[in-house]
C-alpha cells in the first residue's frame, strides 16, 4: 500500500481517487471547496436535478471507502499556505492534480476590465451558488452579449431568459466568430431557449452573411437540418425577451460609460475561408459598434497559472516523450529542467481544458489513474503520509478543513432546508453558512449521543 494525494474533488479527481482506493492505496483527497463535485455540482445547469442527484450518489459511494480521506476547504496554490511543495513534504508516492481549468480566458482586448464583463465559468459559478462567486457582483443589464456558440452559451442564455430571478434581460445577443453552420451547441439544449429566437432578425442576419456562406458552399436552406432545427418549426411570432445572433463577428474593443460599466462593443466583421476540410474565420477589416450593458465570454477555459505547475499557453506542461505518448500525456514536465516532475500527474480539465463533460472527465481520469497505478508498482516505498499528520499540519496553517463526517452533517442540514422549503434539494451559498450548519448538526449529534447514554 502506498499513499496517493489527489488535488481537486471534481469528477476527474473523484474518479481517479476511486481507482487508487480500489487498488488498495491510501488516498488523501484535497479540495478547494467545502463540497465535492466541482463542475458536476457547480457547473451543471441548476434545473438538471436528476443528473446532479445521480452524480452526488456516485460521489458519495466513492468517498465512503475507508482508505479514502477527504480534506475539503483546503485551497492549494503557490500563493496559499498549502502549496504543492508543502504537500510533497508528506512524501506521497504520487500527486495527481485534478483541479480543472480555473483560469480566466478572455481575448486580451481593450476594456476587458470594465464592470459588467465576465467569464462564463465565473458567471455559471455565481448562479450555481459556489462561494465566493455566489456573493460577488455579477449584475446584468437589459442587453447582454455572449461571446461563443456552444452549450455554455445556451446555459447562460437560458438562465438570463428564463430562470434569472431578476428577469431584467430584454435581449441576449450571441456573438459568433464563424457562421451558423459552425454552432457547437446540442439541439436538445437549444430547445430550452428556441422560443426566444427572433426569427425575423435571424433571417435578416442570414441575408447579411449569405455571400460569405455561399463562398464556402454553405446553403442557409440547410440550416434546419444541420444546426438550427427550430427553423423547421412554425414561427410563433415576436417575443420578449428575445434571442439574437451576430455571425461572422469578433469582439475588438469594449467601451465603458462614465460609471465604468460596458456600454458599447466594437465588433470586427469576418468572412469564411476553407481550411482542412472545415472553415476558418478571416477578418474583412470592417467594424461596427453594438450597444450592450453586459458581456460574457463563453469561449472555453484555461488552467490556473498560480497553482504551481509549469504552464505553456492555456495548459500545464506534460511530458513530450514520443516513445509512449499516452502515458506521457499525464506526466507533468518541467521545461526549465527538461525533466519529468517525479510522481506528479494531471487528469481531466487540468490536463486538457474544456474537453468534454463528466463522462469525458471520468474516462480521462481513469486512463490517467491506470498510468499512475503502473508507476506505483515500482515506486520506492515512502514513510506513510498519515492522515493525522496531515490534519495537524492543516490546523497549524489555520485551515478549518472539512472531513467526510463533516460532509455527512452538511448533507443533513441541506436535507432539512430542502424539506422546509419543499424543494428537491438545497445548498448553502456561503462558506460561513455551511460551516455553521456543520457545527449545528454536529452539536445535535453529540447531544443525542449523550441522551442515549
Amino acid at each position: 500500500m502506498k499513499s496517493v494525494f489527489v488535488v481537486g474533488a471534481g469528477p476527474a479527481g473523484l474518479y481517479a481517487a476511486n481507482k487508487f482506493a480500489l487498488a488498495g492505496h491510501e488516498v488523501l483527497l484535497f479540495n478547494r471547496d467545502i463540497k465535492p463535485g466541482g463542475l458536476a455540482e457547480y457547473g451543471i445547469y441548476p434545473a438538471k436535478e436528476k443528473m446532479k442527484s445521480g452524480l452526488r450518489k456516485q460521489f458519495a459511494k466513492i468517498l465512503s471507502q475507508p482508505n479514502l480521506h477527504y480534506f475539503g476547504h483546503v485551497p492549494v496554490a503557490a500563493a496559499r499556505s498549502i502549496t504543492l511543495d508543502s504537500l510533497r513534504e508528506f512524501s506521497p508516492s504520487a500527486i495527481v492534480c485534478a483541479i480543472g481549468a480555473q483560469g480566466t480566458k478572455k481575448l486580451g482586448m481593450p476594456g476587458e476590465d470594465s464592470t459588467g464583463v465576465y467569464s462564463a465559468k465565473d458567471f455559471v459559478y455565481h448562479y450555481n451558488q459556489l462561494p465566493p462567486f455566489s456573493s460577488q457582483d455579477f449584475s446584468t443589464g437589459k442587453r447582454v452579449a455572449i461571446v461563443g456558440m456552444g452549450n455554455v452559451m445556451v446555459d447562460i442564455a437560458r438562465w438570463l431568459l428564463i430562470d434569472d430571478p431578476e428577469r431584467k434581460t430584454e435581449e441576449v445577443i450571441v456573438i459568433a466568430r464563424r457562421g451558423p453552420f459552425e454552432a457547437k451547441f446540442d439541439h436538445k439544449e437549444f430547445d430550452h431557449i428556441e422560443q426566444f429566437l427572433d426569427r425575423s432578425a435571424f433571417q435578416q442576419e442570414l441575408a447579411r452573411i449569405h455571400g460569405h456562406l455561399a463562398a464556402v458552399g454553405q446553403d442557409p436552406a440547410q440550416l434546419a437540418s444541420a444546426t438550427f432545427p427550430v427553423l423547421a418549426k412554425p414561427d410563433s411570432g415576436a417575443t420578449r425577451p428575445r434571442l439574437l445572433f451576430h455571425f461572422l463577428c469578433s469582439p475588438q474593443a469594449i467601451h465603458a460609460g462614465p460609471d465604468g460599466r460596458i456600454e458599447r462593443l466594437t465588433l470586427g466583421e469576418n468572412t469564411l475561408v476553407p481550411r482542412d476540410g472545415s472553415t476558418a474565420a478571416k477578418s474583412t477589416g470592417r467594424t461596427f459598434d453594438l450597444d450592450v450593458d453586459t458581456m460574457i465570454f463563453a469561449i472555453g477555459d484555461v488552467v490556473d497559472p498560480g497553482f504551481g505547475l509549469p504552464v505553456a499557453g492555456s495548459a500545464y506542461v506534460t511530458n513530450p516523450d514520443p516513445a509512449d505518448p499516452k502515458r506521457a500525456a499525464y506526466e507533468v514536465f518541467d521545461p526549465a529542467s527538461g525533466k519529468v516532475v517525479p510522481g506528479t500527474y494531471v487528469v481531466g480539465w487540468a490536463r486538457k481544458a474544456s474537453e468534454g463533460l463528466v463522462g469525458v472527465a471520468r474516462f480521462d481520469a481513469e486512463q490517467g489513474a491506470a498510468h499512475v497505478l503502473k508507476f506505483l508498482e515500482s515506486a520506492p516505498h515512502q514513510p506513510e503520509a498519515s492522515t493525522d499528520r496531515v490534519a495537524r499540519s492543516l490546523e497549524r496553517a489555520g485551515l478549518q478543513f472539512i472531513s467526510k463526517q463533516d460532509l455527512a452533517y452538511l448533507g443533513l442540514a441541506e436535507q432539512q432546508q430542502a424539506g422546509e422549503r419543499n424543494i428537491p434539494s438545497f445548498k448553502f451559498s456561503a462558506d460561513a453558512d455551511m460551516l455553521a450548519a456543520i457545527e449545528t448538526e454536529k452539536s445535535r449529534a453529540q447531544s443525542g449521543n449523550l441522551v442515549s447514554r
